[in-house]
C-alpha cells in the first residue's frame, strides 16, 4: 500500500512501471519530511519528539520514521554492540530501549556507514514499531505504521449486478454494491446485508486489523474457510463500508455484471501483526 508497499511504483510487485529510456534499479529508496510533529512512548516514558521527522519508503517495507538524535532521549538507548549490514545502506548499529525499569533489545537503530547519496539519515534513529507502546502524530495515536501520504482509498456506489455463488447456492445478490478501491490492491466489492443470505455466513473466530480501515470479522462459507469479510465498525473514513461483507473470489464464485471475477494482482494482503498493547476496544475507538 502506498509508494512502497503491495503493489506501488517503487516495491517489488509493482503492476506499473516508469517510462525512462534506461531500466531503473532494481530496488529504489526514497526519503523525505514527514511534515508532521511525531512521539513515541515506552513504558509510559517519551522517549522521542520530533517535527523535523524523515519517512524512508523502502521496497516491501512500511514506511519508517527517522528521528533526529537531538529530538530522542539519549538515555533511553544502550548499545549493545550489534551491527548488521543493509544492502542499500551500509552498516547498521542496533540499541536496546530503555525506560521506566523496562528494556528491550534491537527495539531501535542507527545507519551509521552511509554512502553519500543516503547522507539525508546521517544521526537518525528509528525504532521497532511494535517495540514500542505507541507513536503519537501530536496527541492522537497512530497505529499499524508510520502514516504514509501515498495511500488513499476511495469508495464508489455502482448499479453493476453483483452475485455470489458458493456451489449451486446464492449467497449474495445486489444491484448496488459497493466498490473500495485502496492503493497497491485491487478493487474490493461489498454487498449489503439485505442482499445477503446471512444463514450460508457462518462466523470465525479471530479478527485482523488495518490502520485504516479498523477490524475485520471473518466468515466461512460451507467448505470455503474465511471467504467472506466485514469491517463491522468501520473507521469513519471509509464508513461507507461499515457492516458491508465483501467475499474472496478464489473461494466462492463472484460474478459482475454476469462476468466471473478471479483473482487480481493485489488481491492478497500480506498480513498486519498489531501494535504492542493493542486491544479491540482501542481500536474500535480509534
Amino acid at each position: 500500500m502506498g509508494l512502497s508497499w503491495q503493489q506501488g511504483p517503487l516495491s517489488a510487485g509493482a503492476i506499473g512501471h516508469f517510462l525512462t529510456p534506461e531500466p531503473l534499479p532494481e530496488r529504489l529508496l526514497f526519503v523525505e519530511r514527514l511534515r508532521r510533529r511525531m512521539r513515541v512512548r515506552f513504558h509510559d516514558t517519551w522517549i522521542a519528539d520530533s517535527e523535523n521527522v524523515l519517512l524512508l519508503h523502502e521496497p516491501g517495507r512500511y514506511p519508517v520514521a527517522y528521528f533526529p538524535r537531538a529530538d530522542v532521549d539519549e538515555k533511553a538507548l544502550v548499545p549493545n554492540g550489534k551491527v548488521t549490514r543493509h544492502k542499500d545502506l551500509g552498516d547498521t548499529t542496533w540499541y536496546a530501549v530503555t525506560a521506566g525499569g523496562h528494556t528491550t533489545e534491537r527495539a531501535a537503530w542507527e545507519p551509521t556507514a552511509l554512502p553519500a547519496h543516503a547522507a539525508d539519515l546521517q544521526g537518525r534513529i528509528a525504532f521497532a514499531w511494535r517495540a514500542m507502546d505507541a507513536f503519537y502524530e501530536e496527541d492522537e495515536r497512530i497505529l499499524g505504521h508510520a502514516a504514509d501520504p501515498y495511500h488513499r482509498i476511495d469508495i464508489r456506489d455502482t448499479s453493476r449486478t453483483l452475485e455470489v455463488r458458493a456451489a449451486d447456492t446464492v449467497v449474495a445478490r445486489s444491484e448496488h454494491p459497493v466498490v473500495l478501491y485502496e492503493s497497491g490492491f485491487a478493487p474490493r466489492w461489498y454487498v449489503p446485508r439485505a442482499d445477503i443470505d446471512e444463514a450460508q455466513l457462518k462466523p470465525v473466530e479471530g479478527q485482523t486489523f488495518c490502520p485504516y480501515k479498523g477490524l475485520c470479522d471473518y466468515y466461512d462459507i460451507g467448505d470455503a474457510h474465511r471467504a467472506a469479510w466485514s469491517y463491522r465498525n468501520a473507521y469513519r473514513e471509509v464508513g461507507r463500508i461499515g457492516d458491508l461483507v465483501s467475499f474472496e473470489p478464489d473461494q466462492v464464485e463472484v460474478h459482475l455484471d454476469g462476468k466471473r471475477l478471479g483473482l487480481e494482482p493485489g488481491q492478497k494482503v500480506v498480513p498486519h501483526g498489531v501494535d504492542r498493547g493493542l486491544d479491540a476496544d482501542e481500536v474500535k475507538g480509534h
